[in-house]
């Protein structure tokens, strides 16, 4: 059989990459085998509407705009000169980015891209009535609105587009909630609820509803002094989280850092996710960003190490030391998991290859872990691998100890290879072909405990039930059995909802958007004084703007930039 494949060329402006203006297009005539089925031409249509979410949640692109720019996460100038690239990483700290930041202009393509491809692939779909076909179909139409969620977040703006030949329509504010809300419900009905995590199903749709009718009194307004949140919307949000959970399709994980695990494919607790399994090409910069040039956490590959990226900050620290008082906060199994057992016996220096694990979570004070010597592991007599302590080798500084310091800012003393606490929360996967790259950890987009946590804040915000609210809070707290978990909770307020919040999903890429909810995101905290509500959104890329001047006035740059 013949079949016409369209591709849409890939320009450098908005008019072309971006899909926000008409496309053009290249047709080719490919001749396919006989063998090949419709539902191979079908798979082959669907899997590029996903195939670009790893690029998406990169280190530096989704993950860097949502939690650099909080109080979780800071990178300063390392020992002065890395992790420079012009500022760009302290400008997101201090809300001070411009429209030229070109991990902004990355995220803004992958996500645009993701758009086209979903509406080349309905386009695909649209007018079959096979089942797969109308699966697919629904499946299509939820990511284009899934990236539409994220382009609304992001940057206030969503584009409506239905075919590959028309120019797109811009629209923002409640006008945008409603179409994405429209979209999703359309859709639901279609989904599957056996697919997943890596595919949208039933359930992902409804959490997802849940995250837009939560957030929809921001996006309907990004600037307003005060939120206003409507009894309808919580009302809605409640209704979707009360879906899932009643559908008792997932589970809460009894340990926390198994969620992240390189196996979490199959764990019950995860809703939606970033497909990366091996053979997807995913990767593992989420497992190194943060740790030291001196840790090494696979010893079949003495070149994957860390990059002594973003800490935390010391005022989310003090979160948990606030929280825990007397008590050290590793007495919350989400703090902290210790895998090597040298941290608490020196006698233990001698580990096999294949069960040295580096420890995850919040990392502080003096590192051990494997020895690289001239660019090889020491090992023990008995062939194992030799832990010990750790120094920065990698920085020409064998002397220096890597000891992880609470201070962390953008003064010389500050900014040094070991300043900050480092957070290690996904696991490096063990079957990496490459160390770096080819990671299978699938990355959470939506996760049972969130739905939890959703609901309890739609009840205390509707009504101020603050009983139903613990009550949702505790659960997720008593559901990490596999340690001791952490003590349930007597009371509940927003505030304490927000620090919970913090506690739970840490370097999960929903800080900004919660800090905008609780009304958190003008404070002040390490290197940030800004109190501009303009920078709750992002500015458009340059590229973008100017790449849609031949359309006056169609794609207007937000305030403040």
């Amino acid at each position: 059989m013949k079949k016409p494949v369209i591709f849409l060329s890939l320009l450098a402006s908005l008019i072309a990459s971006q899909s926000c203006t008409n496309l053009e297009e290249q047709v080719l005539d490919e001749s396919f085998s006989p063998s090949i089925s419709y539902a191979d031409i079908a798979n082959g249509t669907l899997a590029p509407v996903y195939a670009l979410l790893p690029s998406v949640f990169l280190h530096t692109n989704y993950f860097a705009i949502q939690e650099i720019s909080t109080d979780e996460a800071i990178l300063p100038y390392r020992g002065g000169t890395d992790w420079g690239d012009n500022g760009i990483y302290l400008a997101l700290h201090q809300h001070t980015q411009t429209s030229t930041d070109p991990n902004l202009k990355n995220t803004w393509n992958f996500i645009l891209q993701g758009i086209s491809r979903s509406v080349s692939a309905i386009n695909e779909f649209q007018g079959k009535t096979d089942a797969t076909s109308q699966l697919y179909l629904a499946e299509s139409r939820g990511m284009r609105a899934y990236y539409s969620m994220l382009t609304l977040d992001l940057f206030g703006v969503v584009f409506v587009k239905n075919s590959v030949g028309e120019t797109s329509k811009v629209i923002r504010g409640a006008e945008a909630v409603e179409y994405i809300k429209s979209e999703l419900l359309a859709i639901e009905p279609n989904l599957s609820t056996t697919v997943g995590p890596g595919r949208l199903n039933k359930a992902a749709a409804w959490g997802l509803l849940a995250r837009l009718y939560l957030n929809a009194a921001v996006y309907r307004n990004v600037t307003a002094q005060t939120v206003t949140f409507s009894n309808d919307d919580l009302d809605k949000v409640i209704e979707y989280t009360d879906k899932i959970i009643n559908s008792n399709q997932y589970q809460l994980s009894p340990d926390y850092f198994s969620i992240f695990n390189s196996d979490n494919h199959s764990n019950k607790e995860i809703i939606f996710a970033v497909d990366q399994r091996a053979e997807l090409n995913g990767h593992n910069r989420l497992a190194y960003f943060s740790l030291s040039g001196d840790q090494f956490p696979l010893p079949a590959f003495p070149a994957a190490n860390g990059t002594d990226g973003p800490a935390i900050t010391s005022d989310f620290y003090r979160t948990w030391v606030n929280a825990y008082g007397s008590q050290d906060p590793s007495v919350d199994p989400r703090f902290y998991k210790q895998n090597l057992s040298i941290y608490s016996n020196p006698a233990d220096s001698c580990v096999t290859a294949e069960s040295f694990n580096i420890n995850r979570g919040i990392l502080r004070g003096q590192q051990y872990g494997l020895i690289r010597k001239n660019g090889v592991f020491l090992k023990c007599p008995d062939g194992k691998m030799k832990v010990g302590k750790l120094y920065n080798d990698t920085r020409n500084r064998p002397t220096t100890p890597v000891i992880f310091t609470e201070k962390v800012d953008f003064t010389v003393a500050g900014s040094d290879y070991s300043t900050g606490y480092r957070v290690e929360k996904y696991e490096f996967s063990k079957k990496s072909t490459s160390g770096r790259n080819l990671g299978d950890a699938d990355i959470v987009i939506l996760r049972l405990a969130d739905v939890y946590l959703m609901r309890a804040e739609a009840k205390l915000r509707k009504s101020n039930d603050a009983a139903s609210a613990l009550a949702d809070v505790n659960m997720v707290r008593a559901s990490r059995k596999a340690a001791t978990p952490p003590p349930a909770l007597t009371s509940m307020s927003l505030d304490l909802l927000y620090r919970e919040r913090g506690f739970e999903f840490y370097w999960e890429m929903l800080r900004r958007t919660d800090m905008i909810r609780f009304g958190k995101y003008e404070d002040t905290w390490t290197e940030k004084t800004n109190t501009d509500r303009n920078k709750r959104i992002f500015p458009i890329p340059q590229t973008a703007i100017d790449g849609a001047s031949n359309l006056p006035g169609y794609l207007v740059q937000n305030p403040s930039y």
